[in-house]
């Protein structure tokens, strides 16, 4: 600690586009009719998905509280299956273990649901609220390119057939050590190939939506009916940094119950703590989920991309090492 630390690391003219972005953002829902809600940001079940690590909050005598929330998603699904409609929450999430130019452990996301939405329709719009959001100008063009597509392009190698010897070859190519070549699964293998080689490559020009991800990657969507080999599910980029995360939404309670228990072995070959899911999600899944689609946007890039901040620090007024 020294004694310039009490500062801010964001600029005043960051905070004020900051909440010139939040007055919009609740314009363009106010305009499509979507309900703006609230839901615990503490709450009794911690995420399963083995990549995101939630924080545990504890009592002054050290008795668990719960966990805060690494998103609203478990909530808000409750929320649509109560009867909600279309929704969306603007709020601070957490997530432990993160912390690099585009990332920190409290940030602000965006999340909305949309009944009766495909992905098309999804994309669309997230993009839509993207153009809006990003430029006072003529709107950035969109791309929308399939997972699939993307690694033919820019890697050589079909992500749906190629083995897993052959992705590992790639990875070692485009330098993933050794020593973790030696233990990565095949999905830790595709998410290094997007993180280094495909995702930086998107949205150079303007936005790009990669979607149709592998069917092992489907996290909480639907299969793709047509293909069954993937998933209902997109990432949005800009700039080669990923902005959001949305999927035509999974009603099934019973497979929703059997990814837990997927994520939950995953997580302990991982070492890590063994969550098994929310019984209350799946509670509401049993009683009916309306056929719907969300989105998961990283508010506080999607500022950084607006003012072209190199780090995150430059948007957020006090980030962890100042808190």
């Amino acid at each position: 600690m020294s004694g310039s630390d009490w500062r801010p690391t964001a600029r005043r003219a960051a905070w004020v586009a900051r909440a010139q972005l939040a007055e919009r953002t609740r314009a363009f829902f106010a305009a499509r009719g979507v309900l703006e809600v609230e839901t615990p940001a503490l709450g009794a079940a911690a995420t399963s998905d083995p990549q995101i690590q939630s924080l545990r909050v504890l009592d002054p005598q050290g008795a668990a509280l719960g966990y805060l929330h690494s998103s609203p998603e478990y909530a808000m699904k409750r929320l649509l299956a109560a009867g909600s409609g279309d929704i969306y929450q603007l709020c601070r999430v957490y997530r432990a273990g993160e912390r690099s130019r585009l990332h920190n452990p409290e940030f602000t996301l965006l999340e909305w649901y949309r009944l009766g939405f495909g992905l098309q329709a999804l994309m669309q719009e997230t993009a839509a609220l993207c153009q809006q959001l990003l430029d006072d100008g003529p709107p950035r063009p969109v791309e929308y390119v399939s997972y699939q597509e993307a690694f033919l392009r820019h890697l050589g190698v079909d992500p749906l057939a190629a083995s897993t010897e052959r992705l590992a070859e790639r990875a070692l190519a485009h330098g993933l050590a050794g020593s973790s070549l030696a233990t990565s699964t095949r999905e830790e293998l595709l998410d290094f190939l997007v993180a280094t080689q495909v995702g930086p490559r998107l949205g150079e020009a303007g936005l790009a939506c990669l979607h149709h991800y592998p069917a092992s990657q489907a996290s909480l969507a639907q299969i793709d009916a047509q293909d069954p080999r993937t998933a209902l599910r997109f990432e949005l980029y800009a700039q080669g940094i990923e902005l959001a995360n949305g999927y035509v939404e999974l009603g099934d309670a019973r497979e929703q119950r059997r990814r837990f228990a997927a994520d939950r072995r995953e997580r302990q070959r991982r070492g890590l703590a063994p969550h098994g899911g929310d019984d209350r999600l799946l509670a509401a899944l049993a009683a009916g989920l309306p056929a719907c689609a969300g989105v998961a946007l990283g508010f506080d890039r999607l500022l950084m991309v607006r003012l072209g901040a190199a780090s995150i620090d430059e948007v957020l007024a006090l980030p962890i090492e100042r808190a």
